[in-house]
């Protein structure tokens, strides 16, 4: 029987939802608009980093489709390509187009595996070969198909996903990096004091074996020589032998990017309300143009300082999800204008942390010496230039700042509301459908507001400096868990995510998950959001209910032949869901039934009633264990007990087969498009549709980008086999 690969192509009946923006930006001021456009170009024109971190085939495939459909819309594509390509292998066609161009790669930005076209690669090719482009330009679609038309329908086992090494592909690491080859340098940056956040590592072993390394920085310029006299980055470049190895610092990833990102934020300074934007676009500025990440940090202060600011932004190298060893930066740069409405019920949320958090299951000294009260608004996004869009986010991620100075939160206000055709919920009992359907979204906004400001906004790290001083008392406080004195912390240069590394980020989620499940059973936290008597305990019950359903759908993101997860925050949605079957038996229930299709399906059911009897107290308990682990830099503690509640076998396995059999497509969003016209900015938008995707692209990138190649073409050795 052959296999199924349905698995890797994007559904027919993916659902495409619009982010309304329209009301949000006409109420800008012209100069508020412009400061927009010019935020919102330099997101874009970083954007393409995305390819270039993804896989070694998504820019020649990029370039390919961009500029076929730059030539020739979808809908006269269609008529030139004729009865040899059926309707529906046309729209698989588009629809992978449109997933390409929403995930900045061939790589789902919510699962981390691979997408192939859905229809045949000959198919493919006559479509091509029907385009003007190929009329035109014959020679530029055979050497961009030649150069990724394998590697875009291959899915051979380690093509499947991304990973490192033979467990997956990616291009945060050369080809022949290993995990013990990340683990060196990783002792090699610690040494140096060089963050990993904006490198990339290139690995290469010479004719008598000696091994080479190269750590590249993210930055437009390309030389050592300093870029004017406070560059203190040309002071690390070189190159320095380590553990018989030779180690190099360089900078110049990206470089073209990097210039135009630099040119368009030198642009937005002009149109900044204060001078905490002014000092915050220089420091961004400075960042790129030298690949400083100090400077990113000092831009992250002055950014943390504009409070309220009318269009909110920030740009840089900031999730480190998707690098398989846990320590790399994901691009991300978004624009977004403040919700006032949804924002003030956030900043109610705010004024109450200080008193919430006592309510949080860890002793006082786990706590922040000071709660640094942080700006919490509601954003409608303009523009979000990354692999995936989020629907809420708390940063800066360093933890420096965010243990002493502070952050920010943002709830995406547009993302949560975009919605499409109401569709049967999976896996849930007929009578928890109307309801979970009707509240899912005002739920869900409780559990963002929470998990953002009191889940990833709480908790102390227990540090040591460089002169030996701890910020906590290692006399008298204990470990709550053993009641003896605290034996482990993090040394100088040492942060959350060096130490805890490919379990950091699924960790840290899960953290911030249990936070807002333990928590929004306060009916004080629910009259915030709106919510009283009985509307306040429904919404607590679908913010359960979605939680433990989630953690069931989360299979769908475990690939059993290399034990990986492969999507953080499901996983760690999973874990809540086995904590609470294991610590508060009754609360939920799972039945494999028989569906009305005659297939295998499943049914959970969360009782309402013991949430606050059994479920808080176990997640209580779970939590605190969570963050003890995390500020003692427990890191065999904590991923012991992560790692217990993540595994998946048995009955799990068979649970996870039911889930890929009815998992629903993912929804993809289309964005709108900031453009000058008349002297002014105005606001493009586009269709919720494929075709409104594929021409919100080609209008973001109108040129053919030979810089972008020219990045591909010099390092794709690195990973030829």
């Amino acid at each position: 029987m052959s296999e199924d690969l349905s698995h890797f192509v994007i559904p027919l009946d993916t659902p495409i939802s619009k982010l309304e923006a329209r009301d949000a930006f006409d109420g800008l001021t012209e100069r508020e608009k412009f400061y927009c456009h010019f935020l919102s170009r330099a997101s874009w024109e970083g954007g393409v980093i995305c390819l270039l971190q993804t896989s070694p085939e998504s820019v020649p495939i990029f370039l390919l489709l961009r500029e076929l459909f730059s030539r020739q819309d979808p809908g006269a594509l269609r008529e030139a390509v004729g009865d040899g390509v059926s309707g529906e292998e046309f729209k698989a066609f588009l629809l992978y187009t449109a997933a390409l161009f929403s995930n900045m790669g061939n790589y789902k930005s919510f699962g981390d595996t691979k997408f192939i076209p859905g229809l045949e690669r000959e198919k493919l090719y006559a479509i091509l070969q029907a385009s003007e482009l190929y009329c035109r330009s014959p020679e530029l679609v055979e050497r961009l198909w030649g150069a990724c038309s394998s590697a875009m329908y291959s899915l051979t086992p380690r093509q499947r996903q991304l990973g490192l090494g033979q467990e997956g592909i990616t291009t945060y690491f050369s080809g022949n990096c290993t995990t013990e080859d990340a683990e060196l340098v990783k002792l090699f940056m610690l040494e140096k004091n060089i963050s990993p956040y904006n490198t990339r590592l290139f690995k290469t072993v010479t004719r008598d074996g000696h091994v080479e390394y190269d750590i590249r920085l993210a930055s437009a310029a390309t030389s050592a020589d300093p870029c004017d006299p406070g560059d203190k980055v040309a002071g690390v470049l070189g190159t320095h032998p380590f553990r018989g190895t030779t180690v190099s610092i360089t900078r110049g990833d990206y470089a073209p990017i990097m210039q135009r990102m630099v040119q368009n934020l030198q642009k937005a300074k002009s149109y900044a309300a204060n001078e905490h934007e002014v000092a915050m676009l220089e420091a961004y500025a400075t960042s790129f143009q030298t690949g400083s990440l100090d400077a990113h940090k000092e831009g992250s202060r002055h950014w943390i300082k504009d409070k309220g600011p009318v269009v909110e932004m920030y740009i840089g190298f900031i999730e480190t999800y998707r690098d398989p060893f846990g320590v790399r930066g994901e691009y991300e740069g978004f624009v977004a204008v403040v919700n006032k409405a949804m924002s003030a019920k956030f900043s109610q949320l705010v004024s109450s942390a200080e008193q919430l958090l006592p309510e949080l299951p860890w002793p006082r000294e786990f706590e922040k010496d000071r709660f640094l009260r942080p700006d919490f608004t509601s954003l409608d996004v303009v523009t979000y230039a990354s692999s995936g869009i989020p629907a809420g986010i708390n940063i800066p991620n360093y933890d420096e700042i965010r243990q002493n100075e502070g952050f920010k939160n943002v709830s995406l206000g547009n993302v949560l509301s975009a919605r499409s055709d109401d569709q049967r919920v999976s896996f849930l009992a007929d009578d928890d459908q109307e309801l979970f359907t009707k509240l899912k979204a005002q739920s869900f906004e409780v559990q963002v507001g929470l998990h953002e400001l009191l889940g990833h906004g709480s908790g102390k790290l227990f540090q040591q400096d460089e002169n030996g001083d701890f910020n906590f008392s290692a006399e008298t406080v204990k470990n709550p868990l053993s009641g003896q004195k605290i034996t482990s912390w993090y040394g100088p240069g040492e942060t959350w995510d060096t130490k805890f590394s490919t379990v950091a980020s699924s960790y840290e989620e899960c953290r911030a998950e249990c936070v807002g499940l333990y928590l929004c059973t306060s009916r004080e936290i629910l009259r915030i959001f709106g919510y009283d008597g009985s509307a306040a305990e429904d919404v607590l019950y679908v913010n359960w209910l979605n939680m433990v359903r989630a953690g069931l759908v989360g299979l769908e993101y475990f690939t059993p032949g290399s034990n990986k997860w492969r999507q953080a925050h499901m996983q760690a949605r999973y874990v809540i869901l086995r904590v609470l079957l294991e610590n508060a038996k009754g609360l939920v229930s799972i039945d494999c039934i028989t569906g009305s299709d005659g297939k295998p399906d499943i049914v959970i059911k969360l009782d309402r009633t013991k949430i606050e009897s059994l479920g808080r107290p176990a997640i209580g308990d779970f939590l605190m264990k969570l963050q003890v682990y995390k500020s003692m830099a427990d890191v065999v503690g904590g991923q012991t007990l992560y790692d217990k509640y993540s595994e998946v076998s048995g009955e799990w396995l068979a649970l996870r087969e039911t889930v890929l059999t009815r998992k629903i497509p993912r929804r993809m969003y289309v964005q709108p498009l900031t453009v000058e016209e008349g002297g002014g900015v105005q606001l493009r938008e586009f269709a919720a549709s494929p075709e409104g995707i594929i021409q919100c692209c080609v209008e973001c990138f109108p040129a053919y980008d030979s810089g972008l190649e020219a990045l591909w073409k010099k390092d794709r050795h690195f990973w030829s086999s």
